[in-house]
């Protein structure tokens, strides 16, 4: 099943990237680990924690008119 959600924040964008990287079975450190950065950093990002990119980034987006979404694919539980 696809997953589609709009992403008007730092906190859904970090609550999407957090959903994605569970459904693959990475944990923040092999994520960390994958992309040569400090795991701290995923969790901040996972956490959206407010920094002046991202502020600047939905700031931008706003007055622009510019909406992100994303989609991401969640795995059946029940195995079929």
């Amino acid at each position: 099943m696809i997953i589609s959600t709009k992403i008007n924040n730092p906190f859904t964008l970090g609550q999407v990237i957090q959903q994605s990287r569970m459904q693959q079975g990475f944990s923040q450190r092999e994520l960390a680990k994958m992309l040569g950065i400090n795991q701290k950093w995923v969790w901040e990002m996972e956490q959206g924690k407010p920094g002046v990119l991202m502020e600047r980034l939905f700031l931008i987006l706003e007055k622009t008119g510019v909406t992100l979404s994303a989609d991401f694919e969640v795995k059946d539980v029940s195995g079929k």
